[in-house]
């Protein structure tokens, strides 16, 4: 199952819609198995890659993986973004639950701001940018709080350098909200 998010701003408002789709043999849930594959780039290519410093690997399936918010990043990104989480996630977010449980998966999708052809004071998502994903392991990722990180363009790892700084901008900016930028949306 895929779940293709799109984000729309309107009048000043962000709003997210989602049309699902089920391909046979589509996993809903989870990391990928062992050695497995990995849904990656924009067109959900094989990837398989684990990110330098954390191994995290692109999880299968997370297209179809629930909404937790989409968001705006402003220039000089310029982008409009969808996170969504496993179920693990949504469960913690619902629940309100600090700090979040080992085995949460959250994936950020992450398009150019484009202008819409058909409406003028409309934004939709333009060429894909990043997938970033942070994975709750509190014993393989101690010394990150818990937390391990993965940035990929077209389903390939971003080098190390840009890994390097995932950590301190997490602790620097939301350590009370264990590490976790996203708000779930209402």
């Amino acid at each position: 199952m895929r779940l293709f998010t799109s984000a729309l701003l309107v009048a000043g408002t962000l709003a997210a819609t989602a049309l699902t789709l089920a391909p046979a043999g589509a996993s809903a849930e989870g990391a990928p198995a062992e050695g497995g594959p990995a849904e990656g780039g924009p067109n959900g290519a094989n990837a398989g890659a684990a990110s330098p410093i954390y191994g995290v690997t692109i999880p299968e399936g997370y297209r179809a993986w629930q909404l937790v918010a989409p968001a705006q990043e402003a220039a000089p990104l310029d982008e409009l973004r969808a996170i969504v989480g496993n179920t693990t996630a949504i469960k913690a977010y619902q629940a309100g639950t600090l700090p979040f449980p080992d085995g949460t998966v959250l994936v950020k999708l992450a398009w150019k701001h484009t202008q819409s052809p058909e409406f003028a004071t409309a934004s939709v998502p333009g060429a894909a940018t990043t997938v970033q994903i942070m994975v709750k392991d509190s014993k393989r990722y101690a010394a990150t709080g818990g937390w391990g990180f993965g940035r990929f363009v077209n389903g390939k790892p971003a080098d190390q350098a840009q890994h390097e700084t995932c950590w301190g901008c997490h602790q620097a900016l939301v350590a009370d909200r264990d590490y976790v930028f996203t708000r779930y949306a209402p």
